[in-house]
């Protein structure tokens, strides 16, 4: 989360806002990487 709210921080976003909005835009980003990696494991041919 350091990280998160240092980037919120140097791109003017307030920290409490931050801090707030975090969470769910955490569990987007795991949901639509989650998503990717299925795909691209049902694409994938075994060797």
């Amino acid at each position: 989360m350091g990280a998160a709210l240092t980037l919120a921080r140097a791109l003017g976003v307030n920290a409490l806002i931050a801090a707030e909005l975090l969470p769910e835009i955490e569990a987007v980003m795991v949901r639509k990487l989650n998503e990717q990696m299925a795909e691209r494991s049902t694409t994938m041919t075994p060797i």
